[in-house]
């Protein structure tokens, strides 16, 4: 089939056209839809972008809490952040707290979400239990593991027969507030596998239970690859929440550093520094860094995600 002169001239006539309308109302969406973007944006700027710049400025100066005198000192905080060990016991207690808390978390919500998941009895007071610790104030959390952590009047000891003091001897009380965590916030990890176990298809059992695979091989080869994307997210959003643990932490210990200082976190050692002993700019400086190694992780984990999904296609 030819064409003619004149349908050669017409077509790429309609393409420029065409291509100019979509960008007109490309133009247009995005004129409505700003307004509706407009107050995030404002809001997001106003308690986030601006305390941030503002943090890094602080970050440079000897600022002390009342903000007068403050005077320009360069790296210095910086310097003495990286020199000062307080600052790294603090981050270690969070790294560790984090060690524990992650795998622990992953594991027991994936059971969790299996267990609620085949269950046919009762199947939402299931659900209901083991969400419902989640939507708990830390305040609360912290106080009632308190108690039961207690070694005159709590429950753990006594129900178990033991004598441990789990708040007052460093080698317990981080463990102690692991434990409160575990029961606080699992049911987050736990609704994310829930759901993501209700969009396998069904199929899927099917045809492997006609090829004769087990509950075993059925949850090794169908489930478990299923659910890695939600498994990976999970792991990060635990990562980065664990690193920031502070709550739990501090009301467990009565808003102090615990037994040795070794439930002090990064983040109360930089609350201290800004408020306890009235160093801002100091205080500036730390948070600035443990912004830094927060936004690393981050990174890392997008990074780790591109890669998988550009090594699936």
């Amino acid at each position: 089939m030819t064409t003619t002169s004149a349908e050669t001239v017409i077509r790429p006539a309609r393409a420029a056209a065409a291509a100019g309308i979509a960008t007109v109302r490309r133009r247009q969406g995005f004129q409505h839809g700003g307004w509706f973007v407009a107050p995030f944006l404002l809001l997001f700027a106003l308690f986030v972008i601006w305390p941030l710049l503002r943090g890094v400025w602080l970050s440079f100066t000897d600022a002390n809490i009342s903000g007068d005198g403050a005077a320009f000192i360069g790296l210095d905080n910086y310097r003495e952040a990286f020199q000062d060990p307080l600052m790294w016991d603090a981050f270690g207690h969070s790294a560790f707290f984090t060690l524990l808390v992650v795998p622990c978390i992953t594991v027991l919500a994936f059971l969790l979400a299996m267990l609620a998941h085949h269950i046919e009895r009762g199947k939402w007071l299931w659900r209901l239990c083991f969400f419902l610790p989640f939507l708990l104030p830390s305040t609360v959390a912290g106080n009632l593991w308190q108690w039961l952590f207690n070694p005159g009047t709590g429950m753990i000891n006594h129900v178990f027969g033991i004598d441990t003091p789990w708040l007052t001897d460093k080698s317990y009380a981080m463990l102690a507030v692991v434990v409160c965590t575990l029961w606080w916030t699992v049911g987050f990890s736990f609704l994310l596998y829930l759901a993501a176990l209700q969009g396998i298809p069904a199929h899927l059992y099917e045809a492997a239970r006609l090829d004769g695979a087990g509950a075993w091989h059925r949850m090794v080869h169908i489930t478990l690859p299923m659910l890695r994307n939600i498994t990976g997210l999970v792991v990060a959003l635990q990562i980065l929440a664990s690193l920031q643990v502070f709550d739990q932490a501090v009301v467990m210990q009565d808003f102090g550093p615990g037994p040795e200082e070794s439930t002090r976190t990064f983040v109360q050692y930089t609350l201290e520094q800004g408020f306890t002993s009235y160093r801002v700019g100091y205080a500036s400086a730390v948070s600035i860094i443990f912004f830094v190694l927060i936004a690393a992780v981050a990174l890392a984990r997008m990074w780790l995600l591109r890669n998988r999904e550009e090594g699936g296609r």
